[in-house]
């Protein structure tokens, strides 16, 4: 394994120019997005291309919304296969392979026949091209971010991987464009009989372009120094997964981090985008023009929080933007429906939406590059971040449609992703004052038991009284929710106070055997070495 210092010395001394570096690494990552989320803003169109014509057409858009899915349900796959690959042959084969597998998928869309030409061949094919785009999105974005963060220099990793973070939000705006564009000129009924293609089709160019400015890219100088070394892994899929130590920090990595930033993440952009074209009507140019403008301004604070994460840390920023999402989402929506008919309301709404999206998702590439040990990272971080968005965030629009028809009540399909972020805000609460840690729910040290003893506050890491807090918490949400509301600040912030307290007191007790990089990821860990 590589050692911090290792990381700072090869990131200190690139190769290429490092804004060209993130800017040819974001661009293809950029196209993938957008390839990947051209169907989730045309779901509706799927929905009467690809199903029975007499399908309910509620049941059929939600089947759309469950193929839509099927991307995200294999991005885990992806990350397994692509992440295996990234860490013994190299990142820059690995993601330049994703592209082309995701841009040949992707025009292979535009082209599919319609139920009416073939019929239930047409949903097959579908989910075999969105099963292709989900295995090359698990590929890619681990390559990415672990490209730019090898490259990068210690103390600026938040601000310099957060460049790669703004490709989502802005591949669904580029998404978005394009697709307006062609609704405007070709009109409605020409792009709902045949236009909607033409989005698909123009990725091929994209691709192109950003496979030749990729390869101009080389091979990111501390991976090349491990191959050189021999000290990269042989075998990096059974180093990740048959170790107990690195099961702990995925399973942490996932449920304290990338499943509530996930959820956060599309209710946020693409729920509140369903949200307010088929539940509340409004006009796609409206909600189009809305979401691309909010969307848009908030892209920067990815940046922002980023490099705040260098600074104050990744989990704090984090925390705070999923336990605002537990808090405001509800209210957020329910004003929705009251100011559909001002588009500047709504953008301001959407705007704050995408703000606690840039919390958890600006600081997250960094936190995940720093969790795992080098020769190995690509296919380690990889499988948290794509099981926490691609089948927990993913399933945001699908489960809330699914919720909301169930109930009859359109504001109930929040109460998944309300749910997954309360989780992680748990996690994090629990990993800090029962498990002993800031942030990784590990103790590594051998004195890790005294602590546990000796530690102060201990009584309060008992998990039968956590337990039995949370569910007094719970039920009063459910009988009460102000009163429930003000249990969970009240507890949350003596759990916050009391977590600092600890900190205090290993820092007193270990010193600098307290890691300097638990700064940034919270980890009360040795170092990789």
């Amino acid at each position: 394994m590589t050692s911090t210092a290792q990381l700072r010395s090869a990131a200190a001394t690139p190769r290429l120019n490092l804004p060209f570096i993130i800017g040819a690494s974001s661009v293809g990552t950029l196209i993938e997005w957008y390839d990947f989320y051209l169907y989730g803003v045309l779901a509706l169109f799927f929905s009467k291309h690809f199903f029975a014509p007499d399908m309910d057409p509620n049941v059929a858009f939600i089947a759309s919304l469950f193929v839509f899915w099927t991307g995200f349900l294999v991005r885990p796959f992806g990350a397994i296969v692509f992440g295996h690959l990234g860490d013994l042959i190299g990142r820059k084969f690995t993601f330049m392979l994703t592209l082309m597998l995701m841009g040949a998928a992707t025009f292979v869309v535009g082209l599919l026949p319609g139920y009416a030409t073939i019929g239930v061949l047409a949903p097959i094919l579908l989910v075999t091209m969105r099963v292709l785009q989900g295995l090359a999105l698990g590929g890619e974005y681990g390559g990415a971010a672990t490209y730019i963060a090898e490259h990068s220099p210690d103390g600026k990793r938040g601000f310099y991987t957060s460049w790669i973070q703004t490709t989502a939000t802005l591949g669904i705006v580029l998404a978005l464009l394009v697709i307006l564009v062609c609704r405007l000129g070709f009109g409605d009924q020409a792009f709902g009989d045949w236009g909607w293609r033409v989005p698909f089709l123009i990725s091929a160019i994209l691709v192109g372009l950003s496979i030749y400015i990729r390869l101009k890219l080389e091979e990111s100088p501390l991976y090349a120094r491990l191959k050189e070394q021999g000290k990269s892994s042989h075998n990096p899929a059974l180093e990740s997964f048959s170790s107990g130590k690195n099961w702990g920090l995925i399973l942490f990595a996932l449920f304290g981090a990338t499943a509530p930033e996930g959820v956060v993440w599309y209710t946020g952009q693409f729920y509140a985008l369903f949200y307010m074209t088929t539940v509340l009507k409004i006009s796609y140019v409206t909600v189009y023009i809305v979401m691309m403008i909010a969307m848009t301004a908030a892209a920067p604070f990815f940046i922002v929080f980023g490099a705040l994460s260098d600074r104050i840390g990744r989990r704090n920023i984090m925390t705070a933007g999923f336990a605002l999402a537990v808090v405001t989402f509800w209210p957020v929506f329910t004003l929705f429906d009251t100011f559909k008919d001002n588009p500047v309301i709504l953008t301001v709404l959407v705007f704050y939406l995408v703000i606690l999206v840039t919390m958890v998702y600006g600081p997250i590439a960094a936190f995940l590059v720093e969790l795992f040990p080098a020769r190995i990272r690509y296919t380690s971080m990889s499988l948290p971040y794509h099981v926490g968005n691609g089948v927990f965030g993913g399933l945001v629009p699908a489960a809330g449609a699914s919720i909301a028809a169930v109930t009859g009540i359109a504001l109930s399909g929040l109460a998944y992703p309300m749910a997954i972020a309360a989780i992680g805000v748990a996690v994090v609460i629990w990993a800090r004052m029962i498990l002993n840690t800031n942030w990784s729910g590990v103790v590594a040290l051998k004195t890790g038991h005294e602590l546990i003893r000796k530690g102060p506050y201990r009584w309060i890491r008992h998990p039968i009284y956590t337990g039995i807090l949370m569910a007094m918490i719970g039920t009063a949400m459910v009988r009460n929710q102000v009163r429930g509301w003000i249990g969970f600040a009240i507890v949350f912030a003596t759990f916050y106070f009391k977590a600092r307290k600890e900190e205090q007191f290993l820092r007193r007790e270990f010193g600098a055997g307290f890691e300097e990089h638990s700064r940034h990821t919270g980890m009360f860990l040795p170092k990789h070495n």
